[in-house]
């Protein structure tokens, strides 16, 4: 994909420059894939820098959408894959290269509509592939049908009266699928995308990001009840780890957990001079355990602040590494295989 890359040279200094491919961009002006396409090109250089790594080593692998024209316009290789299977097509590229870093490019209509059994696979085997999922909340390539991720009651092309469907929250799939690193970002706050793209460049595992985007053609503000910069310091709160939940213009406001009358736990906002500081809720990325992302990612966007940063991010073993050692010790066991000599055993015929 792009434009045509030059021989591997592990010690080059890269610049933005060297990751901008000579393909024309064909979205709509104002996307805010344009955003996060520009912060890429930005980690990049850093990236490959820390990690020792040529660009011709990075890979981007798309599925069908807006969002699946990145690889196009990433001067590095790339595929531009079918209908949802980006993260088969990553995985297989993965475990054949492990010296290859594989990003994959999906939306929420190719990785949680017809790609969301692909999707949740390649989480649960902790395959180290970075996902990267652009949620506008419609089908935009197709012109503004609503989406798995679209809110019940959203007029559409495809439900003029509108969805009576129950949107699929991303998040809560890929800790149902306990990927090892899980983070959201907005496409606009190019700070905290900015960091979220690198640490999501540094984990070894499989990583997941939804990054809140607007498609100001099809659903335009789907985002701005708490994007706005006239409210964002109070309806969303930033994730730092082993920190309470705080927000507010005057970091005024924070996140505790109280009794209901069910006798269960359940979060609530309270003034922080008014309470405890021991009570608040403290964020913890590094919990084996999925109970506080999956509640924070659960969390009602009317009532409480949308949390942006990192959910998770744990370590574990890889889906590659362990395959690896299998390999080994079978062939250790039963010697070196004849693949045609495997294909012709067993139960066969000839027709």
């Amino acid at each position: 994909m792009g434009a045509k890359v030059e021989s591997i040279d592990a010690t080059k200094s890269y610049t933005r420059k060297d990751f901008i491919s000579d393909q024309n961009i064909r979205w709509c002006p104002g996307c805010g894939d344009y955003s996060i396409l520009a912060q890429m090109q930005r980690v990049m250089p850093e990236i490959c820098e820390e990690l020792n790594m040529p660009k011709e080593n990075i890979v981007f692998v798309s599925g069908i959408g807006c969002s699946s024209r990145f690889p196009y316009y990433m001067n590095n290789y790339g595929f531009h894959t079918i209908h949802g299977r980006a993260p088969t097509i990553a995985t297989g590229l993965r475990v054949s290269r492990p010296d290859l870093q594989v990003w994959v490019i999906t939306g929420d209509g190719d990785g949680l509509s017809i790609g969301g059994n692909h999707l949740m696979h390649c989480l649960r085997r902790n395959i180290d592939v970075k996902i990267l999922l652009f949620n506008n909340r419609i089908y935009g390539l197709t012109k503004g049908q609503y989406s798995p991720t679209s809110e019940i009651g959203k007029k559409t092309k495809s439900s003029p009266f509108g969805s009576i469907e129950k949107p699929i929250n991303p998040l809560s799939i890929a800790i149902a699928s306990k990927a090892s690193f899980i983070a959201r970002a907005v496409d606009t706050d190019v700070t905290n995308l900015r960091d979220i793209l690198l640490q999501t460049a540094r984990h070894r595992g499989s990583a997941f990001v939804e990054i809140l985007q607007n498609c100001n053609v099809f659903n335009d503000n789907a985002f701005s009840s708490y994007t706005d910069r006239s409210v964002k310091e109070y309806r969303m709160v930033y994730l730092k780890d082993k920190e309470p939940l705080i927000f507010g213009k005057e970091r005024d406001k924070a996140i505790t957990m109280r009794p209901a009358s069910s006798g269960i736990l359940e979060p609530q906002i309270v003034n922080v001079k008014d309470v405890d500081a021991s009570t608040l809720l403290k964020h913890d990325e590094s919990s084996t355990s999925t109970a506080l992302s999956y509640l924070l990612a659960q969390l009602d966007e009317e009532e409480f602040p949308v949390p942006l940063g990192v959910f998770r991010n744990i370590s574990k073993p890889l889906y590659g590494e362990l395959l690896d050692d299998q390999i080994a010790e079978a062939t250790k066991k039963l010697g070196k295989g004849d693949f045609f000599k495997h294909l012709r055993s067993g139960d066969i015929w000839t027709v």
